[in-house]
């Protein structure tokens, strides 16, 4: 059975007050960076895994995307996707992103933002991805950097004023499950290692073309001061590949 907090309610009303949650994509500090490495979308079939309240389909659209298909596991996610959206070319569907089965070729650009570090397989993601894509198509991808999930507490190392000290790692090689703190709730993560992530990219057929561990600009932190914390450590790892 796949993990789905966005279904409990508890989590799901805490989830739904994020500023990102609240304000869509400009609300989100990483999606400059995401923006940046998408292609062309123009004419182009989109498929969005995780597609939470639909923020990237509804982008996509925007850009002349032909279609889009955006899968989540959560109800809540899709009905609030489904609420936000009146356009017949978005077609949303409650599915597992483990459980993808699409034709060879089916799609153009996948994109996935901040979903894939809750699935244990993301080898078996990417093959499935580029099963699915058509040749010269892209998989663009954001998860939480392997240098955030190596411990399961993701957080900080404080000194005896409360102060942020420095961000501690270890047990960075022993992959898999960590039990992190997130919304005040239990929620299952997988960490995988640099490493581990770009392989998987790269064996599974595609060309990796651009990667982002989202360096804070001046602009950023001025519009928001907590950036600050990730000029110090990275929170976020993104990726372009390419289906030749």
């Amino acid at each position: 059975m796949k993990e789905n907090k966005y279904d409990e309610p508890g989590f799901f009303g805490k989830y739904s007050q994020m500023p990102r949650s609240l304000g869509g994509l400009e609300a989100a500090g990483e999606w400059a960076d995401f923006r940046a490495l998408l292609p062309e979308l123009d004419g182009r079939r989109v498929l969005d895994l995780g597609c939470g309240f639909g923020w990237h389909c509804r982008y996509a659209r925007e850009q002349g995307a032909r279609s889009v298909v955006g899968i989540d596991l959560s109800a809540n996610m899709l009905e609030r996707a489904r609420a936000m959206t009146s356009d017949p070319q978005i077609e949303y569907r409650q599915l597992a992103v483990e459980e993808i089965d699409f034709s060879e070729g089916e799609f153009d650009v996948v994109i996935s933002s901040l979903a894939l570090h809750y699935v244990e397989r993301f080898d078996a993601i990417c093959r499935k991805v580029y099963h699915c894509l058509a040749p010269g198509g892209t998989f663009v991808l954001s998860v939480e950097h392997p240098i955030f999930t190596a411990l399961p507490a993701q957080d900080w190392h404080y000194g005896p004023q409360g102060e942020k000290l420095h961000w501690p790692v270890d047990r960075y090689h022993e992959e898999g499950p960590r039990q992190a703190r997130f919304l005040d709730h239990d929620v299952v993560k997988y960490h995988r290692t640099m490493a581990a992530l770009v392989n998987a990219i790269i064996e599974a057929g595609f060309r990796l073309r651009k990667l982002s561990e989202l360096e804070p600009t001046q602009e950023m932190l001025q519009r928001n001061p907590a950036w600050a914390d990730e000029v110090r450590r990275p929170m976020f790892l993104l990726a372009a590949a390419g289906k030749d």
